[in-house]
């Protein structure tokens, strides 16, 4: 069962939110947590509030007790963790009020508890933290805000720093020389802690100053950062509203907003009664030769699967190949090519299946994906589904693991996803076309 805890900074952590709340003081081998932790529900999700600085702001960084908020909310049986931020920006594009989707941190704390091991009488424990932001809850809170038209950054940096006081203008440069988008007094140490307890995070901030970087205009003052926070907090809580449900619904969130959906569908072309007579082909030609048509979709698949370790991309023959080799080279992985019969010069592995067409066959190199492999499968488009099947059979024939199965676009009346899901894959598309 889905329980996701939200961990809220600055007066994000709104306790009205929720549905019958009530409110729980618990106790960890660390003390208590910052404060006592709201449950109830929201969508008919259950959710646990707890505010990281108390919920009268007593706490400042430094004595915030993060190993204590991440223990409670393990040992109530949160299954994810969503975390809200106020951050100055380092960077010009970030703007007052914009949302930023953070996929990294560096720690510059100096006098933080950051680690539940502090010996390693039970043996040695390093965490590995390359991806201390869970890819799949980034993708969540990215497609809500999306939704709800808010302006967010899918990723970026943030530097945490010791605190209370704001950074020298020295520090601030610095921070944007080390590649730096956003800085806060919380972040890091929390996402470390959560990682070690193995529980996904993923952390929404609001942007609501410049730090003191620009010379152009005074630096920041906290009376400055709340009269942008009051201004956009409604944002945050209502992104953390439309995202959970989804969450615990485990559907794949959308990629795209509408606008750049609708712009991609209309770069097909439909063409009646082909191959056969009844049926509406769509034809991705007129989207690839169109150079924003192809750097969209190149770019929403890269911004998916750039962190989900793929370690090839497997292309169907013969659009897949187009848009597959392109991905590939945005992921920087090597490119397989999954063809019809007849036309591999080496030795090859095959599967037989059946399409809304007729029989077919479908071969690849059985040198082309070593045992181990992650890889995702590409194609244009998913209509009934037994290329794409036949596909991830192949692949799993010579040891791989299917990460999941990309389209541009799914024909949902043809029941092509339903299938793959039943086999046990998983289906993603950008746009679809239903009803015709």
């Amino acid at each position: 069962m889905v329980k996701i805890a939200i961990i809220g900074g600055s007066g994000l952590e709104d306790p009205q939110i929720l549905q019958d709340p009530q409110v729980l003081n618990v106790t960890t081998p660390y003390g208590p947590p910052s404060s006592p932790i709201t449950c109830g529900r929201i969508g008919g999700v259950e959710v646990a509030i707890l505010s990281r600085h108390g919920r009268d702001h007593h706490l400042p960084p430094t004595h915030v007790p993060n190993r204590a908020n991440i223990q409670a909310i393990k040992d109530l049986g949160c299954t994810h963790i969503l975390a809200t931020t106020a951050v100055g920006s380092l960077q010009e594009e970030i703007g007052r009020g914009d949302l930023v989707i953070i996929d990294q941190f560096i720690d510059f704390t100096r006098h933080r508890q950051v680690t539940f091991h502090d010996d390693f009488s039970g043996g040695m424990r390093h965490t590995a933290m390359a991806e201390p932001f869970d890819k799949s809850l980034r993708d969540y809170l990215a497609a809500a805000a999306a939704e709800l038209s808010l302006k967010v950054h899918r990723r970026g940096t943030v530097v945490t720093i010791e605190g209370p006081r704001f950074s020298t203008r020295a520090e601030s440069h610095m921070f944007r020389a080390w590649g730096a988008d956003i800085i806060n007094m919380s972040t890091a140490p929390e996402a470390a802690l959560a990682n070690e307890a193995g529980i996904p995070y993923a952390a929404v901030a609001m942007s609501t100053d410049y730090d003191c970087w620009k010379e152009d205009e005074a630096p920041v003052t906290w009376e400055a950062v709340l009269e942008i926070f009051h201004q956009n907090a409604a944002n945050v809580k209502n992104l953390l509203v439309k995202a959970i449900p989804a969450i615990a619904k485990g559907t794949p969130p959308p990629a795209l907003d509408d606008a750049t959906r609708d712009e991609i569908k209309s770069m097909f072309r439909t063409v009646p009664n082909f191959p056969i007579p009844g049926v509406m082909f769509r034809d991705v030609t007129t989207l690839i030769k169109n150079p924003r048509g192809l750097k969209l979709v190149t770019e929403a698949f890269a911004d998916r699967y750039r962190d989900r370790n793929v370690d090839a991309v497997a292309g169907i023959e013969s659009r897949g190949f187009v848009l597959g080799s392109v991905l590939a080279h945005a992921l920087g992985v090597g490119f397989v090519l999954l063809r019809k019969p007849g036309k591999l010069p080496a030795d090859i592995e095959r599967v037989e299946y059946t399409t809304e067409y007729s029989t077919d066959a479908i071969e690849v190199h059985r040198d082309g994906i070593e045992a181990g492999q992650r890889v995702l499968v590409v194609d244009d488009l998913i209509a009934t589904g037994g290329t794409a099947l036949a596909a991830c059979q192949l692949v799993e024939k010579l040891g791989g693991k299917v990460v999941e199965c990309a389209f541009v676009v799914d024909l949902p009346d043809l029941g092509g996803a339903d299938k793959l899901r039943e086999a046990g894959y998983k289906p993603f598309h950008l746009v679809e076309f239903e009803g015709e």
